[in-house]
C-alpha cells in the first residue's frame, strides 16, 4: 500500500513539473549601473541599457536589426517640403501611474528637450524643431526649420522618449513611462527591478518580472554566470572566458556588433593637443590590433574614423593613421616636443577602457608621452571629462547610433571646433536624397580622420552570455539597450 502511494505521489509531481518549471522572470547582469534613471537628462549609456523600450518609449524606436519602426507613433505623414511631420499616436496608451499619454505629452517632451535650459545630453537632436502643435489628443505636428533626413532616426534615440509633466520631477529616481515594464525598485550598487505592465497598450511581454544586476568586476562577472546566479550577462566584460561558455551546454554565447566607436578621446582645446601635429603623433603611436588583442581578446573591428564599419556608408580610413612610432616621434619633434610631455589619461569603468588604457599608456610612453592614469567611476567620468572637460586623454565607446554629428558641436567634451565640418552637417541634415547623404557622410568621416580629432581605435563588439533556454535577446546593439519586450524562456 505504501508503495502504491509513493508511485501516485511521484506521478502527481511529474504532472505538475512543467507548470512548476515554467519561467517568467529573468535576471540580467550588465557591467555599468545607471547614475540616474532619466534617459532625457543623462549621458550614460547604462540608462538606456536598462530603460530603453522596457520602461520608456519614443515616437519611433530601433528594432533588433537597427531598422526604424513605429513606437508610440503608429504612423506619420511628411509634408511635400519635408518640413512638417504629422504623427498619429497609438490609442489607449497610459503611463505607469495611470495617466493618459497623448499629444500634449509629446509636445511637453519635445519642447522640454529643445528648451534653452534643457539638460538633454543630445540636445542637438531637437535643434531643428521650430514648433510642436497639438492637433487633437492623438495627433501632433512637428515643424522643422529645414528638411532633416535623419529626423525619424533621431526620434528613436533614448534621449527622445516621451515623458509626462505629472511625473517629471522625480524621473531620475522613479521613472514612469509607457513601456511594457514598470519600475519597481532600485537598490543602488546592486540591482534594479521591474515588473510586467498589465495595462500595456502593445503586445504583452512574456516575462512577468525582470531584475538588472550591476557587476563591474570581470572576475565577479565570470563567477556569477558560472554559478547561474544570473540568467543573462549582456556586454560580458571578460572576453577571455567566452570559449569556456561556448563549450558548456548550459549556456549560449551571442557575439554581435554595436554602434560603439571606441576612441582615445583627445581634448582638442588643451595644449598641446590643440596642435594637429601632436594629435597626429598620438594617432601614429597607437597599435589598434594590439589593443583589440590585449584588451578585448580579438573581439573588435579596427576603425580609422568615427563611424560603424557595418554601416553601408563607412569608408576605410585606417591608412590615415597607421601604427608607426618613428613617424609619431618625428611629428612630436616638429611640433616642438622632441622630449615628449606629460598628460592625463582618465578612464571610466568598462573593461575596454581600463584594460585598453594600460596598453595605450605603454604605447604613448614609447614616443615620449607620459600619462597620469586615473581610474574613475562613471559618475566621476561624466563630471570631470564629459561635463567639465578636465582631461587630456580618455577612452570611451560612443554607443549612440550614427552619431558623427557630435563633431559639429564645439562645446562637446572633446571640443573640436571646425566651421567647415559644422556646415557639412547642416547640409547633411537638409539632404534627403540617399546618394547625396552618402557622399556627405564619406566627406564627414574623412575630415575628422584627417584632423586627427581623436584616436580612433575599434568598433566595440558585444558579447552576451545567456542560459540555453532564453529566446529573443538582441544579438547586435543598434542602440545601447537590453530590450526585454520580446524575451522569453523555452519551457
Amino acid at each position: 500500500m505504501y508503495h502504491i502511494k509513493t508511485i501516485a505521489a511521484a506521478t502527481a509531481i511529474a504532472l505538475c513539473a512543467p507548470a512548476a518549471l515554467a519561467q517568467d522572470s529573468i535576471t540580467v547582469a550588465i557591467q555599468l549601473e545607471p547614475p540616474n534613471l532619466d534617459p532625457t537628462g543623462g549621458a550614460a549609456q547604462a540608462i538606456d541599457s536598462v530603460l530603453y523600450s522596457n520602461i520608456f518609449e519614443g515616437l519611433t524606436r530601433f528594432d533588433a536589426d537597427g531598422a526604424i519602426i513605429q513606437g508610440l507613433a503608429q504612423s506619420w505623414d511628411i509634408s511635400d517640403g519635408g518640413l512638417v511631420y504629422t504623427f498619429n499616436l497609438a490609442a489607449g496608451v497610459t503611463f505607469h501611474d495611470g495617466t493618459t499619454m497623448d499629444a500634449e505629452d509629446v509636445k511637453f517632451s519635445l519642447d522640454r528637450a529643445r528648451a534653452e535650459d534643457s539638460i538633454n545630453a543630445q540636445k542637438g537632436l531637437f535643434a531643428g524643431i521650430t514648433d510642436v502643435t497639438v492637433v487633437d489628443p492623438l495627433t501632433v505636428q512637428v515643424t522643422l526649420d529645414q528638411p532633416n533626413g535623419s529626423f525619424l532616426f533621431n526620434m528613436a534615440w533614448g534621449d527622445a522618449v516621451i515623458v509626462a509633466p505629472e511625473s517629471i520631477e522625480n524621473i531620475a529616481s522613479n521613472p514612469i513611462g509607457t513601456g511594457p515594464f514598470t519600475f519597481t525598485d532600485w537598490v543602488q550598487g546592486d540591482r534594479l527591478e521591474m515588473t510586467r505592465n498589465e495595462s500595456y497598450w502593445g503586445a504583452a511581454p512574456a516575462l512577468a518580472s525582470a531584475t538588472f544586476r550591476f557587476i563591474s568586476d570581470p572576475t565577479a562577472a565570470f563567477a556569477a554566470v558560472m554559478a547561474e546566479d544570473v540568467d543573462v550577462f549582456v556586454g560580458f566584460p571578460a572576453p577571455e572566458n567566452l570559449p569556456q561558455f561556448e563549450a558548456d551546454p548550459r549556456f549560449q554565447v551571442l557575439v554581435g556588433n554595436t554602434e560603439g566607436e571606441t576612441i582615445l578621446s583627445i581634448n582638442n582645446k588643451m595644449p598641446p593637443f590643440d596642435n594637429i601635429l601632436v594629435r597626429a603623433a598620438v594617432a601614429s603611436a597607437i597599435d589598434r590590433q594590439a589593443i583589440i588583442d590585449g584588451a578585448m581578446f580579438g573581439y573588435g573591428t579596427p576603425i580609422g574614423t568615427h563611424f560603424a564599419p557595418h554601416n553601408p556608408d563607412y569608408v576605410d580610413l585606417l591608412g590615415n593613421s597607421p601604427y608607426d612610432p618613428e613617424v609619431a616621434r618625428a611629428l612630436l619633434s616638429v611640433a616642438g616636443y622632441p622630449d615628449g610631455f606629460t598628460t592625463t589619461l582618465k578612464l571610466p569603468p568598462p573593461s575596454y577602457a581600463r584594460r585598453g588604457g594600460e596598453i595605450i599608456a605603454s604605447q604613448l610612453r614609447e614616443i615620449g608621452i607620459e600619462t597620469e592614469v586615473s581610474n574613475l567611476e562613471w559618475a566621476q567620468w561624466i563630471e570631470e571629462v564629459f561635463t567639465n572637460k578636465d582631461f587630456g586623454l580618455s577612452i570611451v565607446s560612443h554607443t549612440e547610433p550614427m552619431d558623427i554629428g557630435i563633431y559639429a558641436n564645439p562645446d562637446y567634451y572633446f571640443q573640436y571646433d571646425n566651421p567647415v565640418f559644422q556646415a557639412l552637417m547642416e547640409e547633411l541634415n537638409a539632404t534627403t536624397d540617399p546618394a547625396g547623404r552618402s557622399a556627405l557622410l564619406v566627406r564627414a568621416q574623412t575630415i575628422i580622420s584627417e584632423d586627427y580629432v581623436n584616436g580612433y581605435l575599434f568598433e566595440l563588439a558585444v558579447a552576451t552570455v545567456a542560459k540555453a533556454g532564453i529566446n529573443g535577446l538582441w544579438v547586435n546593439q543598434p542602440t545601447a539597450a537590453v530590450d526585454l519586450s520580446g524575451v522569453s524562456w523555452s519551457n
